[in-house]
């Protein structure tokens, strides 16, 4: 076995070539090397892109314990809108709570005050955001999803769409659960 000098040492590629390495030219061999970093490199780019498709594409509702959904047969799919969540305890705005339920139903108003109030400012912010960028295309249509617990009261129902009607949120829609007549399963829709 000879004796190698230490020094630079060339990769398989440039140890043959005349600059680089001893300049004999073998005989090429038929087996190519396969570089695996960039073949490694391209699976990590194309499972970051597949993932962040899947949680743009997500889910509309956020499903809590707190909250069962009626069932109903005739639904449209959900639309990606504002949340209005309706618990046994809580009322609440896209995950800020607004207030108790128990208030509510001591209250002899018909409006709530903190729902509207927040509900305003989310219709103002859609308003500023799309005429800063100039798009007249998507105009605020009033659009908004309820989600709420299939033993709330009517009273309380009744008073959280009234404070979105006022807010100027007149398209109402309720998370249910689809049940098929003949299937068992359940997935989340909303009725108008």
């Amino acid at each position: 076995m000879a004796i190698k000098v230490p020094g630079k040492r060339y990769g398989k590629r440039l140890q043959h070539s005349k600059v680089f390495g001893h300049g004999v030219h073998g005989k090429r061999s038929g087996y190519a090397d396969l570089l695996i970093t960039p073949l490694v490199d391209m699976f990590v780019i194309i499972v970051l892109f597949l993932i962040a498709n899947f949680s743009a594409t997500g889910e509309v509702l956020m499903m809590t314990k707190d909250i069962q959904l009626p069932e109903a047969v005739n639904v449209a799919e959900v639309e990606m809108h504002p949340v209005v969540m309706v618990s046994g305890d809580q009322v609440s705005v896209s995950g800020t709570i607004v207030g108790r339920v128990e208030d509510f139903s001591k209250d002899e108003y018909l409006n709530i005050p903190a729902l509207e109030e927040k509900l305003r400012d989310m219709k103002k912010q859609f308003e500023d955001l799309h005429a800063m960028a100039n798009d007249d295309a998507n105009t605020f249509k009033g659009d908004i999803n309820i989600q709420a617990h299939k033993d709330v009261e009517y009273a309380i129902i009744k008073r959280v769409m009234f404070s979105c009607a006022t807010a100027g949120y007149n398209n109402i829609n309720f998370a249910v659960m689809t049940v098929a007549p003949s299937d068992g399963g359940a997935t989340a829709a909303a009725t108008h």
